[in-house]
């Protein structure tokens, strides 16, 4: 009797397990192959006419790894590293019945865009960033720790000189002589035990030059 039940038991958690590999996998399908362009090109234009048809396109490809690292990150608060990918998010959720079908096929969940001071805790958004490094990281095959490129939701403000944008730099020498709203992405997860200036380990802030911060809201919870 107790193998009969140690093998039902074996054979429901291999289908759920089944079951649950197969949702995910549908889910990240569906992200990848929403239709961004086709639903916000045009808001997205209007909001940022100096962006030309080709530009837009790579916003709407830093919106889709935005979602694709949420669903990795499950319901674990990523912040958002790129300001023109917010404002395809921003306009995203003024169509809000697609945007709620879009998070329940795509993510199983409504998935809130949360201010930087609407944050429950004050190290909310520095491990948001450092979770979307990771994640981003992790989707353009990049080593987190030791990178020799950023990822594109990081890349993406200064590729197209966004206005307002977050720029982000892997030398953080040269990030701190940047100014204000160039972040040092070369430390992010350093964890504190690499060398030079302006890396996590230090006490600067989101808002501060060569800071780990960078991201001004971003998605997660429930």
């Amino acid at each position: 009797m107790k193998l009969l039940f140690a093998l039902l038991f074996i054979v429901l958690l291999v289908v759920t397990i089944t079951r649950w590999r197969t949702l995910r996998r549908r889910r990240a399908e569906f992200i990848a192959a929403y239709p961004y362009q086709q639903l916000l090109d045009r808001r997205l234009a209007a909001r940022r006419p100096e962006l030309s048809a080709a530009q837009r396109v790579l916003v709407f490809d830093g919106l889709r790894q935005y979602f694709q690292i949420c669903g990795e990150a499950k319901k674990r608060f990523v912040a958002m590293p790129s300001q023109v990918v917010d404002d395809a998010w921003h306009e995203f959720i003024l169509f809000t019945r697609h945007y709620q079908e879009f998070c329940q096929r795509g993510l199983g969940r409504f998935l809130h865009h949360t201010p930087a001071e609407a944050m429950r805790t004050p190290t909310a958004a520095q491990d948001g960033i450092k979770r979307a490094w990771r994640l981003a990281c992790r989707q353009d095959e990049i080593d987190p720790k030791t990178p020799q490129k950023l990822p594109l939701l990081f890349a993406l403000d200064a590729m197209l000189a966004v206005h307002g944008g977050f720029v982000y730099r892997l030398d953080c020498l040269a990030a701190a002589a940047a100014g204000k709203s160039t972040y040092c992405a070369g430390h992010i997860d350093c964890g504190g035990g690499c060398s030079g200036g302006g890396g996590c380990g230090s006490d600067a802030s989101a808002g501060d030059s060569g800071g780990c911060g960078g991201g001004g809201c971003g998605g997660g919870g429930d």
